[in-house]
């Protein structure tokens, strides 16, 4: 007979079920005293700490901003051109435009774009911050990087101080500040430099003229229209641009005159009362790779010397000619400054003055030659 397996079902007694109950309670409070305990201790001081390091940069930067405008706005001024025009009717009429401009020299020399005062039967007058109107004179323009020089005549006005536009670093925080849509006097927007050495198509607000504007800084921040000719700064308070352009066909692109440029125009003016560049004395085309493929150049950048029509490549008597260069030679380098996109051939030579003796590199026959020649002024 098989033997009988037996089983009782075993239970708690009420004092192990109290024990057991003190026990799970015990480890329930353990477990949450703990978490607490990292919640108190770590999680929320960082929190704490990381919002206020937020909070403490934001601050700071802000009032970085705030003590920028208050340092150049003093120095900003707006520009305004009237014209007296013939309606369609034979009736006379003010046309009227407006634009930004920077005080460089306390007895009022003005820098601004050769756009903003290219008018020369426009009279032009000049408004300060504090709202002082002043008659102004252009006495300087330049041509070739869109630079004017404005007059009016005052004493111990405030100066912006100007930076050195070599030293910009893309990502940078710029400040730029003007007179928005010709009505919002020493109107401010912030951003970053989004890019240097921009070559642009400029064209005027009926889109009659244009003309190729190279070595530009591009910036995140707003420049409108009315904006043109006012500063670019750093966030040191230092001037480093002069708003020129946008993009019509984007948002939040614009783009300014590197103020080392200004400041070359602005020493010429000073020592010689007019802007003279240096002149070598050669047409020429700037070579894009598009171009160098289409064309099977032996580079991809620099200068191609062509001549245009009636219009010789070299000039007679100039710089080029004595130094011996022909039409189809590509120049690749002026002195140490390569030719390539977004540094042509005129922004090279801006790096020097007149009667300046450069060695131009150039290739000619597939191979790399040297001259050296004497700048010459240009007219």
């Amino acid at each position: 007979m098989p033997d009988e397996i037996s089983s009782k079902k075993k239970t708690l007694t009420k004092e192990q079920k109290r024990n057991l109950t003190y026990f799970i309670i015990g480890l329930l409070g353990a477990i949450i005293g703990f978490g607490l305990s990292i919640v108190l201790n770590y999680a929320i001081p960082n929190v704490i700490e990381n919002n206020i390091g937020t909070t403490k940069i934001t601050l700071e930067e802000d009032s970085a901003i705030i003590d920028v405008v208050d340092k150049v706005s003093p120095s900003v001024v707006s520009i305004t051109a009237e014209q007296s025009t013939l309606n369609f009717f034979g009736q006379l009429e003010q046309a009227q435009s407006a634009g930004t401009g920077f005080i460089v020299t306390a007895d009022g020399l003005i820098v601004t774009n050769k756009h903003v005062a290219e008018n020369e039967r426009a009279s032009y007058s000049v408004f300060t911050k504090e709202g002082k109107e002043y008659e102004a004179k252009v006495v300087a323009t330049d041509p070739y990087f869109d630079i004017a020089f404005l007059k009016i005549e005052a004493e111990d006005l405030p100066v912006v101080e100007l930076g050195d536009s070599d030293e910009i670093q893309v990502g940078g925080r710029v400040i730029a500040i003007g007179n928005a849509l010709g009505q919002f006097q020493n109107t401010v927007t912030s951003g970053v430099v989004s890019a240097i050495g921009r070559s642009i198509e400029a064209t005027d607000a009926t889109g009659s003229m244009s003309e190729v504007l190279e070595n530009m800084i591009q910036t995140d921040a707003a420049i409108n229209s009315g904006n043109s000719g006012g500063p670019l700064v750093n966030i040191g308070g230092q001037v480093i641009g002069m708003n020129t352009a946008v993009a019509s066909s984007a948002e939040g692109i614009g783009f300014a005159t590197p103020i080392n440029l200004v400041k070359k125009a602005l020493e010429s003016y000073q020592k010689s009362g007019k802007i003279v560049r240096p002149m070598l004395g050669v047409r020429y085309i700037s070579i894009s790779k598009e171009f160098a493929a289409r064309n099977n150049l032996p580079v991809n950048h620099g200068a191609l010397v062509y001549s245009s029509g009636t219009d010789l490549a070299v000039l007679p008597g100039t710089p080029a000619a004595r130094a011996g260069l022909r039409e189809g030679d590509i120049i690749t380098k002026v002195g140490d400054h390569e030719i390539e996109e977004g540094q042509s051939l005129v922004s090279a030579l801006a790096n020097y003055a007149p009667g300046e003796k450069v060695d131009i590199t150039f290739i000619r026959d597939e191979s790399s030659r040297v001259v050296s020649a004497t700048l010459a002024e240009s007219s």
